[in-house]
């Protein structure tokens, strides 16, 4: 057999597999869902929104939830301070304590 005739007769099978693996899809969506204002799920807008009781409400809760977060961070990063000064204190009495000593 001649080398061409050999690599026609392998190519053959590769090709027919091919061809048969192919599939194609379709979506069958007739319309894209859409939300209108004020439906579930849908994201508050400014304008009236902004004066709503609710959003009002939930505003001031957040506001205050952060304030106390950072009263707290506050408090514990004065105490660490006065903790580090009076062990600073400490640790300069022992230098002095050290240098007089000879």
């Amino acid at each position: 057999m001649s080398l061409t005739r050999t690599l026609l007769i392998r190519q053959i099978p590769a090709l027919a597999t091919r061809t048969t693996t192919r599939t194609t899809t379709r979506t069958f969506t007739i319309a894209a869902r859409r939300m209108a204002e004020g439906d579930a799920g849908s994201t508050r807008s400014g304008g009236a929104a902004q004066g709503d009781a609710f959003t009002k409400r939930e505003q001031a809760s957040e506001d205050y939830y952060v304030r106390q977060q950072e009263k707290d961070k506050l408090a514990k990063l004065k105490q660490k301070i006065a903790d580090q000064e009076a062990q600073l204190a400490k640790d300069r009495e022992e230098a002095e304590g050290m240098v007089k000593k000879p």
